[in-house]
């Protein structure tokens, strides 16, 4: 009998409490949308990426993690300088690969750094 009289006690207190939030919430409405996180610091886009940007790099987190989007962005524009640093210092490996090509004294392209002589007719 008493656990009866508990469990009409507390269908009660559970039937008042919804009955309150249904009538007292109407007033207002249903919550405002929450505007999603976005990522606060993103890359710079005037200067290279450098070290101390990577590591600085947060990604708000998002319902199922992180924000696909911009992890997306911030993974591409790494990967694009990356190629255009390891192309840079591919030709860099190049030229000097020729220059000491020329000065151990193999045959190799021959820049002159002179200036050309002046013709009879050409004034400056």
């Amino acid at each position: 009998m008493v656990m009866f009289l508990f469990l009409v006690v507390a269908l009660a207190v559970v039937v008042a409490a919804v009955t309150l939030a249904v009538v007292g919430g109407g007033e207002t409405g249903p919550l405002p949308e929450a505007a999603p996180e976005r990522l606060q610091d993103p890359l710079p886009l005037e200067r290279p990426v450098n070290r101390a940007d990577v590591e600085a790099l947060r990604f708000p987190l998002a319902a199922r993690g992180y924000r696909m989007g911009d992890v997306d962005d911030a993974l591409s524009r790494l990967g694009a300088e990356l190629a255009e640093r390891d192309a840079r210092i591919a030709d860099l490996e190049s030229a000097l690969a020729g220059a000491q090509a020329v000065t151990h004294g193999a045959p190799g392209p021959h820049v002159s750094m002179e200036k050309p002589a002046e013709g009879p007719g050409e004034q400056r």
